[in-house]
């Protein structure tokens, strides 16, 4: 297994980023449990790793306006403004505090039909509005037992990261779409082996600072599970779901890093 210390890596320029991503939930108790983590983020923890949440858009101003935990968006538009009824932009995401956005999610790709040219159109507009792009990228079940999941995800990050990519301006992650939500996750080895080959195009493509964007891995990561992934070697962090809406969930993935 590859494994090693995230401080010895070349990638760790940056903090680990632990992101949450609420999907489509949320209600005043979230809100409260949003609170409970700013309270837990400790300043011991906050040296180790950096906390984002993206809350539905309804929230964002409220969180974005609570404390020093990062929020964002789980998507734009990739204009800045017009005719585009229930999208917003990512200038308006950055007025209201917002200082990332996801692009790509697979169930934004499934569900919505968008391409690897419209997740990269979505990640220049991020970097326009001065904020930064989460891009994800992750094979199907079905891809997976092809044996294509190097290969799918490598042409996705290949064609979904625009020229102008940088280790400031982008994070990269990867959830394998058949352990979204399932419960199920891929072994340490298998998490290692996709990262390894994500850190060798990014390398190859964009050179030193290609070691430096941080790629996250997502997909069913909870506390249980959280030491083993996050210590693995080019994972700089988590895309959590379901247990981003609870504050001892996330807090206990985060607090990971204390034990590094």
């Amino acid at each position: 297994m590859q494994k090693t210390h995230h401080w010895s890596l070349n990638t760790m320029s940056a903090r680990p980023l632990v992101a949450g991503n609420w999907k489509m939930n949320g209600n005043p108790q979230s809100v409260e449990e949003f609170r409970k983590m700013a309270e837990g983020y400790t300043p011991e923890l906050a040296a180790k790793v950096e906390l984002l949440i993206c809350p539905p858009a309804v929230f964002l101003a409220q969180l974005a306006n609570e404390n020093s935990i990062s929020v964002g968006a789980q998507n734009c538009h990739s204009a800045v403004s017009g005719a585009h009824t229930g999208d917003i932009s990512a200038e308006m995401i950055k007025s209201v505090g917002g200082t990332a956005v996801i692009v790509g999610h697979s169930e934004r790709r499934e569900g919505y039909g968008e391409t690897d040219a419209d997740v990269a159109a979505k990640a220049e507009a991020a970097w326009r509005a001065g904020i930064t792009a989460v891009v994800c990228i992750g094979e199907s079940l079905e891809q997976r037992e092809a044996g294509e999941t190097i290969a799918v995800v490598t042409e996705q990050i290949t064609k979904s990261l625009p020229d102008a990519t940088t280790s400031e301006n982008t994070v990269v992650a990867y959830e394998p779409i058949w352990a979204i939500g399932t419960g199920k996750t891929p072994t340490a080895q298998d998490v290692a082996d996709v990262h390894k080959a994500l850190r060798d195009s990014l390398v190859e493509r964009f050179g030193e600072d290609g070691s430096k964007i941080r790629l996250l891995y997502g997909g069913s990561v909870k506390p249980s599970n959280a030491d083993e992934l996050l210590n693995l070697a080019n994972v700089n962090g988590a895309l959590v779901g379901g247990a981003s809406l609870k504050a001892d969930d996330f807090l206990g993935i985060a607090g990971a890093y204390l034990n590094f």
